[in-house]
């Protein structure tokens, strides 16, 4: 009878392993990713993907606008934005 579950157990062990291992910690930086997009105010020194440094001059519901040198402001989406430099 064991017999019969031994291929259905093991489908599910590898499904959990690969859960904790892949799923989970990636669901994990997405969620930290997206609350330090949505914590961004202006002052806030940032770095983008792209590797932009700037600083927020703006924030609107899915915008941010970096202001790079004393007379160029650029708009980039708030996922462009990579990581938060502490000062």
């Amino acid at each position: 009878m064991m017999e019969q579950y031994g291929g259905i157990f093991t489908l599910v062990i590898m499904v959990a392993i690969m859960w904790f291992l892949l799923i989970r910690p990636a669901q994990k930086r997405q969620k930290a990713a997206k609350e330090m997009q949505n914590s961004l105010k202006r002052g806030d020194e940032v770095v983008t993907i792209g590797g932009l440094h700037g600083t927020v001059d703006a924030v609107d519901e899915t915008s941010i606008f970096l202001r790079v040198s004393d007379k160029t402001v650029l708009r980039f989406d708030k996922q462009a934005v990579g990581r938060v430099i502490a000062a």
